[in-house]
């Protein structure tokens, strides 16, 4: 659907969710902190832990903080935790949205009990919802559409016999991306949104289940995986195990569901596993499609860390051109695609890489990136590149260009900021400083998730639903 040009994006943000659920009453307070460690990459602003005792009082016991996982939670702080049902987030927010009130899981007390939720994604009806909530009587605490989420269930709750048909009936009403995890008292629930926008897997190692937004999660507590949650499934656990309810599963075709396209080329990690689909797989086809598409003559192949690695070894592989090690990481260093400003991105790039010149010095360079947002990382790269001696840079980008925001959770921001909507390929190359530029193929993303549909608009703007036409990011602020 066409856009007006200053479209932005909403509440944008892209965070990790995470569930665990001993049923013999075991602690999982440590297995909330290796899941969610595991799911850093997805968020690095804050995060949070909230667990009970589904055998004992049902207190919920939690704490949540700005900063990272290994920060807000020190030795002291998992020492006041205890609980063998627990749900954890990480998150990203979009500028102005890091506040300790937006930081997650959400802790609501209502006539019912306590629920605990965490949420990956944004609502594209959020401002709505938010209305006509609070003018039947929400008070609400944050700026998220989050706490939407969570009023709708919990007033749902009030006509239900059991928490995930609250669960389920809220979903009648939310539209927009979400995978959300949901405690109440004695029971773990987990959703997708029926277009499967976000992912949401199933864990599970002796008598602890784990639901979890990548498989990388579920591999770090020693659980095995057991299957993705399924696009519209609502799945429960309890102490007699697991149910699910797939009625919600119809509602979108398989033919018109939404992956997140995003998550196979940049946002998930490499060793996951998404609906079936290889992350580690994606982007090796990715990188053979580019060698495919924009052939060069080079000396050496090399990939920004860490998305743009892969790709870079599918384009060697397919180019006959060595695959080489050209920066060393600073590890400490979060991504700076989701650093909240543009000063945090571009100082961080200069403390996040360096380059090896004795691998490139008189080379000429092919470097594979996974996308361009703003050009400026790119620029920075390049310029290094040839300061350590590179005697040619060509720079390939295993996804298109970006030319529409997102509004369901990742921080495509607004148009006026992506360097492809402004500038031809030819223009980009020459501002960037590279000696040759080329794109992903939209027609070869397809290939990298082995025909399963998915949601492209960020390069098509062709939205699988209808999206706000007004920036609705400060809304709620």
């Amino acid at each position: 659907m066409e856009k007006t040009k200053n479209v932005v994006t909403g509440l944008g943000e892209e965070c990790g969710v995470f569930g665990a659920y001993d049923m013999t009453g075991k602690d999982v307070v440590r297995d909330m902190y290796y899941g969610l460690f595991a799911l850093q990459h997805r968020g690095q602003e804050s995060c949070g832990i909230a667990v009970s005792d589904t055998y004992g009082e049902k207190k919920v016991y939690h704490k949540k903080g700005i900063g990272l996982v290994s920060e807000v939670f020190v030795e002291e702080a998992l020492a006041e935790l205890k609980g063998n049902l627990g749900v954890g987030h990480v998150r990203y927010a979009t500028q102005g949205g890091a506040k300790i009130e937006n930081a997650q899981p959400l802790v609501i007390n209502y006539i019912k009990g306590t629920l605990a939720i965490a949420h990956n994604g944004n609502l594209v009806n959020a401002i709505e919802l938010r209305k006509e909530l609070a003018y039947t009587g929400a008070i609400f605490q944050t700026t998220i559409d989050s706490e939407i989420i969570a009023y709708c269930v919990a007033r749902e709750r009030l006509h239900v016999k059991k928490a995930e048909d609250a669960v389920k009936e809220a979903m009648h009403k939310i539209r927009g991306g979400y995978a959300l995890v949901v405690n109440s008292p004695r029971k773990m629930i987990g959703c997708r949104d029926p277009w499967g926008l976000k992912p949401l897997c199933i864990g599970k190692r002796e008598d602890t289940y784990f639901l979890a937004s990548e498989s990388c999660a579920i591999t770090a507590v020693g659980a095995t995986f057991v299957r993705d949650v399924e696009p519209g499934e609502v799945v429960s656990f309890t102490k007699h195990g697991i149910s699910s309810d797939t009625q919600m599963c119809t509602w979108v075709s398989k033919e018109k569901q939404a992956r997140c396209i995003f998550e196979y080329i940049y946002f998930a990690r490499m060793d996951s596993n998404m609906d079936g689909v290889s992350v580690y797989h994606s982007r090796i086809v990715a990188g053979k499609a580019l060698a495919k598409s924009y052939p060069v003559e080079a000396d050496l192949v090399v990939g920004v860390p860490d998305s743009g690695l892969v790709a870079a070894k599918g384009y060697s592989e397919k180019s006959g051109i060595p695959y080489g090690m050209a920066f060393h990481k600073n590890s400490y260093v979060g991504r700076t695609f989701i650093k909240s400003t543009q000063d945090e991105r571009v100082s961080s790039v200069k403390i996040k890489l360096n380059v090896i010149a004795e691998v490139v010095k008189d080379k000429r360079i092919v470097m594979v990136d996974d996308s361009m947002v703003r050009g400026t990382t790119s620029a920075n790269i390049i310029k290094m590149l040839k300061a350590a001696g590179a005697r040619e840079v060509h720079v390939r980008i295993s996804s298109p260009p970006f030319l529409h925001p997102c509004y369901f959770g990742t921080d495509v921001p607004t148009n006026e900021q992506l360097i492809a909507h402004t500038y031809t390929q030819e223009e980009i190359c020459k501002k960037i400083g590279a000696d040759s530029l080329g794109y992903m193929d939209i027609h070869c993303l397809k290939d990298m998730v082995d025909g399963l549909a998915f949601c492209d608009a960020c390069f098509t703007g062709n939205y699988p639903m209808e999206v706000p036409e007004v920036d609705v990011s400060r809304a709620f602020e």
